[in-house]
């Protein structure tokens, strides 16, 4: 009988260990927030992605972006730790990648509901650089033969129209 007691409540430890949930280290996709809004509700959970636009302020504090591979989100977050944040992505720039931990709000209670999420901490994973963008060769032959061809019809154009 104490055999059986104890690989019972050995079981029981070891299920119980397994299914805690550690939502402050564990880091959430945004598109899981999103997605599972009223399981994440109020609860500090961490997010990462690459901070994208600008920091949008408002006072001592304001809002930033943050895009990961499945969705976006605004982040409020004080200008102080805005600062750690030297690139934003745009269409010229990869943004710093940061890992943001704070809570998640289904609907916030500041900012009249939206859905959105509220910086206690955040790291710099990865500084973010310049792009470059270059044409490829197939789309330079392709401007030339389209605007040969253009140029070719342009007189059945005009004279067509005159006709008119």
């Amino acid at each position: 009988m104490r055999k059986y007691f104890k690989i019972i409540l050995n079981t029981l430890i070891v299920f119980f260990i397994f299914t805690l949930k550690v939502n402050a280290a564990e880091t959430i996709s945004i598109n899981d927030l999103i997605e599972n809004a009223s399981v994440y509700n109020n609860t500090e959970v961490s997010i990462e992605g690459e901070a994208i636009g600008e920091f949008l302020e408002r006072g001592d504090d304001g809002w930033i972006n943050i895009l990961d591979n499945t969705n976006a989100i605004g982040v409020w977050i004080t200008a102080k730790d805005a600062e750690l944040i030297q690139t934003y992505g745009n269409y010229d720039y990869k943004g710093d990648i940061v890992k943001i931990k704070g809570t998640f709000y289904q609907t916030c209670p500041d900012h009249d509901g939206e859905t959105d999420f509220h910086c206690t901490s955040i790291e710099i994973v990865e500084k973010g650089y310049s792009t470059q963008h270059s044409i490829s060769f197939a789309r330079i032959i392709l401007l030339i033969i389209l605007l040969i061809i253009a140029l070719i019809l342009l007189p059945f154009f005009l004279k067509t129209r005159r006709k008119a």
